[in-house]
């Protein structure tokens, strides 16, 4: 297991659960990889969150493809909010990261329920149209899974002083 840096400001950090919570709500987030010539590749992406991991889909070939394929490492960030104070000069945000291991998924299987999860987070109680993208789409698609290793939720001080 590797050692992960702990939180500098840790009055400002959010539980775990506080943190799960983000994951649960929010439908996009930004996917920060190994790119080309080790250059960091952060790419904004959908995704859903259950049971300690988080399920993307992909074209089958890419930057971001490449990028899982050449390193298993990844982060992904989360902004849930993000209120600009102006006169106060600062931000009123709460945001997650997740740290852990990409794979793509490669059992049948996984591949179908990954991509029934996605469906029905952006298109619930759809099950018939839902079933017709799949038998149609599942060829071209892969489907991609970060084993969280790692999670640290964090909120500005003037939101952990209202609560």
């Amino acid at each position: 297991m590797e050692q992960f840096r702990a939180m500098r400001r840790k009055r400002q950090q959010l539980s775990e659960e506080e943190s799960i919570s983000i994951l649960r709500k929010s439908t996009a987030g930004t996917l920060a990889l190994l790119g080309d010539n080790d250059y960091p590749y952060a790419v904004p992406i959908s995704y859903v969150y259950h049971e300690g991991k988080l399920f993307f889909h992909s074209a089958l070939t890419g930057h971001k493809v490449d990028a899982i394929r050449k390193c298993d490492k990844a982060s992904f960030c989360v902004i849930e909010r993000d209120d600009v104070q102006p006169e106060k000069y600062t931000t009123f945000f709460r945001s997650v990261i997740a740290f852990g291991r990409i794979h793509i998924i490669e059992d049948e299987q996984e591949k179908v329920a990954t991509a029934r999860m996605l469906g029905n987070r952006y298109n619930p109680n759809q099950d018939e149209a839902l079933q017709k993208e799949i038998e149609s789409g599942l060829s071209r698609m892969l489907a991609i899974r970060l084993d969280i290793e790692h999670l640290t939720g964090k909120e500005a001080i003037e939101l952990m002083r209202q609560r």
